[in-house]
């Protein structure tokens, strides 16, 4: 039985993330420097070709893509968005460190969420929802290698969820123009909604999986 393969990829750099910003749905270009960090990622590592591109709408990552993937034509996929952050969007932990809720919402204390935000639950549900949407439509349509190029948040959720090996999203953290590999088996699909982690992405030209 066939395997499928898909590059979860995290968008590139951005001033705001570098600033330290709760940068959500917020529509922020990647920095200059961004884009000149990817380019030389890209000439330096194999980012393998594939045969469909999913994107957030957002445009840090139809940007990325754009840098990666030129030749292929993206799916914008709505379900990818980051994280509503509501009124900690674009702020500082500093600048929210008197905020009444934000200390409760970091501890991670269940019902704490950013008023006018998105809870935790609820970007979980839209995730996992949208992230087996299109696995099952690679399956049907026999797309075995793809990449969704979308944010860290997302990445950490998909991962966390489906994974193997099983760890917390915060042992999923990635660095920008970076993610994992992964690998669907139908069956272990079907039966437990699992994939195997194959490998952190790019790769180095010298360390190809096979």
């Amino acid at each position: 039985m066939k395997s499928y393969t898909v590059h979860l990829i995290r968008n590139a750099l951005t001033d705001e993330s570098c600033d330290g910003r709760y940068i959500g749905h917020t529509d922020v270009e990647i920095s200059e420097s961004g884009k000149a960090q990817l380019r030389q990622m890209k000439d330096e590592l194999v980012f393998p070709p594939v045969e469909a591109v999913f994107t957030s709408p957002l445009k840090r990552c139809t940007e990325t893509a754009a840098i990666l993937y030129p030749d292929n034509k993206p799916i914008v996929i709505d379900g990818f968005i980051e994280y509503n952050f509501g009124e900690f969007e674009n702020k500082t932990a500093e600048e929210l460190k008197d905020h009444p809720v934000f200390p409760k919402w970091l501890a991670g204390e269940k019902g704490a969420e950013p008023p006018f935000g998105e809870s935790n639950a609820k970007f979980e549900k839209r995730v996992r929802t949208t992230f087996e949407k299109v696995a099952e439509g690679l399956m049907k349509t026999g797309t075995t290698e793809a990449a969704i190029v979308t944010h860290g948040g997302v990445i950490m959720t998909i991962l966390a969820a489906y994974g193997i090996p099983e760890l917390p999203m915060h042992e999923w953290i990635t660095p920008n123009g970076c993610g994992f590999t992964i690998k669907i088996n139908p069956s272990l699909w079907m039966r437990a909604k699992k994939f195997e982690v194959f490998s952190e992405f790019p790769y180095e030209r010298e360390e190809l999986p096979d």
